[in-house]
This record gives structure tokens, C-alpha cells and sequence, in this order.
């Protein structure tokens, strides 16, 4: 029998305690879900506020562009790059002026529609320095950059770092969060972009210092790194980060919960990749997929359920899968602790 909340439920996974039954993470609400949501991602909206479903621009001036095809998850336009110089990002990279915004104002028009009772929130502020550096100069200009001008490259975090620690005291202040979000892919599907020695040079002080106001403010964080980035989870932990999404199958995440155990969440191990995102999945690949992850990671705590499906936002089969997702976890991971 459940005697908390959702929300109570995921801040004790976040704390590395064994919660009473699968949380799942959420961005948005789940429109097949018969529960509130037990998390919800919120960022400050002035950052959102030249975007499109379609794309548009970050506050940066880096211009996306998104489609049904990919579910419209927004990209940067491809070749597009705003910056071919790192040596000239003074005269190109320019901060907003966030100096006439009502902080409280705006939080409470955020957080309007959350039922904090049942819902924890998580602050999320910024794609880290790295991500953006890439979304500025391209992987290959912006790699290259890293490795022939590392004093420039550090310029331009300290720069970015100064602007996005401002906002997140403002929020932390002002939201109030239960949770806080870093957000920073810094590896492909077969490794990290950078060596381990480069990442601690040139990352790893960026990231320590963004989560250093959710640390004392004794918030728990959740770090969202994609890719085979297993190698940075020490790091990871001194700075503070306690969960990791999306976690990705191609880490040895058996390997990791074994060594770590609930001192770092897993959320996610999904097989974003394989048949069960592929067009042709049936409701019992669906299922059945649910069932497997759960079976595989949740024993023991230290695991957050999220699953995705894929598919043209025209094709009612995609929100079929959605919706199957939906009932089997709630049908299986909420009573598999019982």
C-alpha cells in the first residue's frame, strides 16, 4: 500500500534511498497517465521565449530547427555556425541583459499549473559549456577549439559560467526547487569527445562550479549526460550529483549499479536504439520492453524508470506506443516493489 506521494517517493530515490515503489521521470505531464506526475523539469520561461515548436533561437542566437519526423526535438541548423573563430567570440557571443526580469514574477507564473503537493521540481537552467560551444562552432570547430586555444575556450565558460550561475541563485531563490537538472552531453555512442585529462581541465571546473548553488542549497541533482560517458562518474559524484539520466545501455550499467550502488540513481537504461523504437514495434514489444528494464535495474532501488518510443507525430501508432509505455509502467513498475 502506497503512504506517500510521488513526489515523496522520487526525492527518496534521489536521496539514495530505496523508494516504495519505480519512480519515472517526467519533462512533461503524461497525458495517459491516471497520476499526477511525480516530477516535472521546469526552466526559467525567458529562456524558451524565442522559441518555436518548430525551432527558432536560444538566448545565445543559436538558431534550431525541429520536425514530427524526430518528434520535435530541436537541433541547431545543421552548417549553420555563428562563431568559425574562438579568438573572436567576444565581438560574436553576447550574454541577455536578464537585469528587468521579475524573478518572482515569473517563477510564479511557472509554477501555476504544478501541484507541488504531489509534484517535485526540478530546476533546469542551461545546456552546459560544452554543449554550447559545440551548438556555436560546430563539434569539429568547436573540438578543434578546445585542443588549439584551451585559454580562449576557458574565457568563453568563464563568460557563459558567470551569466548561468546568476540565473540559477535567481531560481534557486525564487523557484524553490526539490531537485536541480545539469544538462551537458559530453560523448558520443562509443565514447566521450574528449579525453578523461581534457574533461578535467577544460569541463569539470564548469560543471562543479553550476552545481555548487544546488549543493548548498542541499538540493539533490540529477545529471543528464548522454552517450558512453561512464568514465566521468567520479566526477561526477564529488561535484555533487547524486542521479544520472538518461544512462544509457551502451555503459556497463550493471557494472556501474554494482560498484556504486543507490549512491548514484540510475534513471532511464533504456534501449533507445533498438526494435522497440523503431516504427514497426508492437504493443507487446512495448510491453515487454518495460517489463525487461525494470526487471533488470530496479532490484534493490538506485532506479528511475524512463522510456521513450519513436515515430512521426502524424502516425497514431506513435501515441499508441506512448500510451502502452504508460499503462505497463504504472501497472508493473508501481507495484513491483509490493
Amino acid at each position: 500500500m502506497k503512504t506517500i506521494t510521488g513526489k515523496e517517493n522520487m526525492l527518496m530515490y534521489m536521496r539514495g534511498e530505496h523508494p516504495q515503489w519505480v519512480p519515472r521521470f517526467f519533462v512533461f505531464p503524461d497525458p495517459y497517465s491516471k497520476y499526477e506526475p511525480s516530477m516535472q523539469v521546469v526552466p526559467p520561461s525567458f529562456l524558451g521565449e524565442r522559441r518555436t515548436k518548430e525551432g527558432g533561437f536560444d538566448i545565445w542566437g543559436v538558431e534550431y530547427i525541429a520536425t514530427g519526423e524526430m518528434s520535435f526535438s530541436a537541433l541547431p541548423v545543421p552548417n549553420q555556425f555563428m562563431l568559425d573563430d574562438i579568438t573572436k567570440w567576444r565581438d560574436v557571443i553576447k550574454a541577455p541583459d536578464v537585469s528587468g526580469i521579475d524573478w518572482e514574477a515569473m517563477a510564479k507564473k511557472d509554477l501555476s499549473k504544478i501541484n507541488r503537493e504531489e509534484t517535485a521540481v526540478v530546476l533546469n537552467t542551461h545546456s552546459g559549456c560544452f554543449q554550447r560551444l559545440m551548438a556555436f562552432m560546430g563539434f569539429t570547430g568547436g573540438l578543434c577549439a578546445m585542443f588549439e586555444e584551451p585559454d580562449e575556450v576557458r574565457a568563453l565558460y568563464d563568460y557563459m559560467s558567470d551569466f548561468y550561475l546568476n540565473v540559477t541563485k535567481k531560481c534557486i531563490e525564487h523557484y524553490k526547487p526539490d531537485i536541480f537538472e545539469f544538462v551537458d552531453d559530453t560523448a558520443t555512442a562509443l565514447n566521450p569527445f574528449v579525453s578523461l585529462e581534457m574533461y578535467h581541465d577544460l569541463i569539470k571546473p564548469y560543471h562543479k562550479a553550476q552545481m555548487k548553488p544546488a549543493v548548498d542549497a542541499g538540493l539533490p541533482i540529477f545529471i543528464h549526460n548522454c552517450g558512453r560517458c561512464e568514465d566521468q562518474i567520479d566526477d561526477w559524484l564529488e561535484c555533487g550529483v547524486t542521479a544520472w539520466n538518461p544512462a544509457q545501455i551502451v555503459n556497463d550499467l550493471d557494472g556501474i549499479k554494482k560498484k556504486y550502488g543507490n549512491r548514484l540513481g540510475l534513471c532511464g537504461c533504456w534501449d533507445s536504439t533498438g526494435p522497440v523504437c523503431w516504427p514497426d514495434s508492437t504493443e507487446e514489444m512495448v510491453r515487454q520492453a518495460v517489463r525487461d528494464t525494470i526487471d533488470r535495474f530496479a532490484p534493490g532501488g538506485g532506479f528511475c524508470f524512463w522510456g521513450s518510443t519513436y515515430g512521426s507525430a502524424a502516425d497514431k501508432l506513435t501515441e499508441d506506443r506512448k500510451r502502452w509505455l504508460t499503462e505497463e509502467y504504472e501497472s508493473y513498475g508501481m507495484t513491483y516493489y509490493d
